[in-house]
């Protein structure tokens, strides 16, 4: 499809935390704007733990793209799949359809990573689409269920491979919906018996924070009867069963695989085409960009989020969610100075720090760098971030009731099981194309 006008045409590949603010930041370059997802809304991806333990509904964390796009001059959104890219002729295809670019950013976003683990890709359940934690959901519910028809203590225990933020996230929240709402759901069950057991290989939680904050989460999830293993692996998973690199067998319904992500790459017209065109694919199969985001062989192509590999003073970046916004921003402003003819410049990350919820009452931040917090405070931190971050007034409005609900009654209520469990029940297998 050729630009029926004399303007350049931009396509965003991604409707993500990137590929969103990069198009709403080039809504005043004058060129026509393409945004291609295979969904039609932007997914808030830090929140869909809550989508799976009940805190909140999908539509919450589901923003419709079209409600930015509209407001774009001369911005069209492409429902479609991306079938390959062709650098060379400036081509991208989508459900057959061939789409000219004089531009195109790339904001594919991030699959999971099995790390190779045998029976992971076919016995887990991955936490990174809308689709995955509505799937974690009716698994949650379906475990209870068959909890109390079999009295089979294996469907009372749910494994957590990861200790990153999300790990940490779900342990806690899934912690607290077995002790508050299940627990008067279910009276027929004993729930003190139920167990969740979080599994981290390295030698703390949360890599990413200081280490003190990383002792606190991990004194804050067992003071509440949570079963960390640390500087443990998961070396196989089968049907109900998994088994840890130190020989323990643990019978369990449901494991959720939190651990490792691998870039969400579109297919090229030529195979080798990724190496040639940035300077190499880095761990995780993320293209290695320039300092100023573009790929080295083609200026015209820039690549943001979870599918780039970008560094800052000799280090790659976490890939976290303000990483991608501000990729998205740096992204768009250099398209804007080649439009007019001046030259791109490097991307200069500001880390305003990062933060992770482990209960009620329990939180950690690190911010700007310096400022360790913990408890209460970095807590309510948390909670301001997202609902600043969530887009849209009625999706704020919406989380904001859901919050205040759980706070003052301890209830939660979205615990319909609305469809039946997956026969296999990880969805990661499917590729998203909305994180960042």
């Amino acid at each position: 499809m050729v630009s029926q006008t004399k303007r350049p045409r931009i396509v965003i590949i991604g409707a993500g935390f990137a590929g969103i603010r990069a198009a709403r930041r080039l809504s005043r370059a004058g060129a026509e704007i393409v945004i291609i997802d295979r969904n039609n809304y932007h997914t808030f991806v830090p929140l869909l733990y809550q989508v799976a333990t009940g805190f909140i509904s999908p539509e919450t964390v589901a923003y419709p793209v079209r409600n930015w796009v509209r407001r774009i001059p001369h911005a069209r959104f492409l429902l479609a799949e991306i079938q390959r890219l062709d650098l060379e002729r400036q081509q991208v295809i989508a459900d057959g359809l061939s789409l000219d670019y004089d531009y195109l950013l790339l904001a594919t976003g991030s699959q999971t990573r099995f790390l190779g683990v045998p029976g992971a890709p076919e016995h887990t359940f991955a936490l990174r689409t809308l689709d995955d934690a509505i799937a974690l959901r009716h698994q949650i519910l379906w475990s209870l269920e068959q909890a109390v028809r079999t009295g089979d203590a294996r469907y009372l225990v749910f494994v957590i491979v990861g200790g990153g933020p999300t790990g940490v996230e779900l342990a806690g929240a899934l912690q607290e919906l077995l002790v508050g709402p299940f627990h008067r759901d279910y009276p027929e069950l004993d729930l003190s018996q139920a167990r969740i057991l979080l599994v981290q290989s390295g030698d703390r939680l949360l890599p990413s924070f200081p280490d003190p904050l990383g002792g606190y989460t991990l004194r804050q999830l067992r003071q509440r009867g949570i079963d960390v293993r640390l500087q443990t692996r998961v070396a196989a998973v089968q049907p109900n069963a998994v088994e840890l690199s130190d020989g323990t067998q643990l019978a369990a319904a449901t494991v959720i695989w939190t651990a490792g992500v691998l870039a969400d790459k579109p297919e090229l017209s030529r195979p080798d085409d990724w190496d040639g065109a940035a300077r190499g694919v880095a761990g995780h199969q993320k293209v290695v960009v320039e300092p100023t985001l573009q790929l080295a062989r083609y200026p015209n192509v820039y690549a943001t989020g979870d599918v780039a590999h970008v560094q800052q003073n000799g280090e790659p970046l976490f890939g976290v969610a303000p990483e991608a916004l501000q990729q998205g921003d740096a992204a768009a402003d250099n398209i804007r100075r080649q439009l007019r003819g001046q030259s791109p410049q490097p991307f200069d990350y500001f880390d305003k720090g990062r933060a992770a919820i482990i209960a009620r009452h329990a939180g950690v931040a690190y911010l700007l760098s310096k400022l360790k917090l913990s408890g209460p405070l970095a807590w309510l931190l948390w909670l301001g971030i997202h609902l600043y971050y969530l887009p849209g007034l009625a999706n704020r409005s919406a989380l904001l009731t859901s919050w205040l609900r759980d706070y003052f009654f301890r209830d939660r209520a979205y615990r319909q099981r609305l469809t039946p469990p997956s026969a296999t029940a990880n969805r990661a297998a499917v590729r998203p194309g909305s994180e960042a």
